[in-house]
């Protein structure tokens, strides 16, 4: 009996619940006639933390991106509450993508490349009509260098997504951290990291997939559609 297919997640509700939801809090809660700066950033916290746990529950798989940034945002609470000093916080935006990248790399030498988990995922690419053929041509060794070097393209994107994101940090916040002033900041932040850091990041990752299914195409021998799940089989 196939798998039941994984249930896909909800753009709409993934961007409401991690940026605009949030953004709207820390912009008009944080004044005093309101929540106030502590419990504006609290209540703005929950929403992602909750959308974390909500997609854990109803997709049922760990994602290790997803752990990532479901601590990076308790560690952002935990720095606004000890009101650290905003270097520390571009510090952690930093850290994040780049520690993806480190384990992407990492990952590349065990029995679980995370670039099968982001690029080659048997959620979308029939994986098995994949492997059948590339023993069948005694091609192993080609695709392991696809996957190597779509790894290399993911670890750069994350690379640059690192810098970018401690670049726009510390130009952005400013104001000591627990202040009406800097969640506001925070607020701008979370709203710009999508055309400045999302939106090349998804540039780069989506030319690493278009590299990969160009070798796969080049390698098996099989049309773009056939490397799908839903492509009909070639009589």
């Amino acid at each position: 009996m196939p798998a039941q297919p994984q249930k896909r997640e909800n753009l709409f509700i993934n961007l409401g619940c991690n940026v605009a939801l949030p953004s709207i809090i820390l912009t008009w809660g944080s004044k005093a006639t309101w929540l106030g700066p502590k419990w504006a950033l609290i209540v703005a916290l929950v929403f992602p933390v909750a959308y974390s746990i909500y997609d854990f529950v109803v997709r049922k798989k760990f994602n290790f991106i997803s752990a990532l940034g479901f601590v990076s945002v308790l560690v952002t609470g935990t720095f606004a509450l000890m009101k650290l000093d905003p270097f520390w916080f571009a510090v952690k935006e930093a850290a994040v993508p780049a520690a993806i990248g480190l384990v992407v790399l990492a990952s590349m030498g065990t029995r679980w490349p995370l670039v099968k988990e982001m690029l080659y995922n048997p959620q979308v690419i029939d994986v098995d009509r994949i492997d059948a053929i590339l023993e069948e041509r005694q091609a192993r060794p080609e695709f392991e260098k696809l996957l190597r070097d779509a790894s290399y393209l993911l670890t750069l994107s994350f690379a640059v997504s690192a810098v970018l994101n401690y670049a726009l940090a510390r130009y952005l916040l400013n104001s000591p951290s627990g202040s009406e002033a800097f969640n506001a900041e925070l607020a701008k932040m979370n709203l710009w990291s999508w055309p400045v850091i999302v939106l090349p990041s998804m540039a780069m990752t989506m030319f690493a997939l278009w590299r990969l299914l160009g070798g796969l195409q080049r390698v098996t021998g099989l049309e773009l559609e056939q490397l799908m799940h839903t492509a009909p089989t070639k009589k």
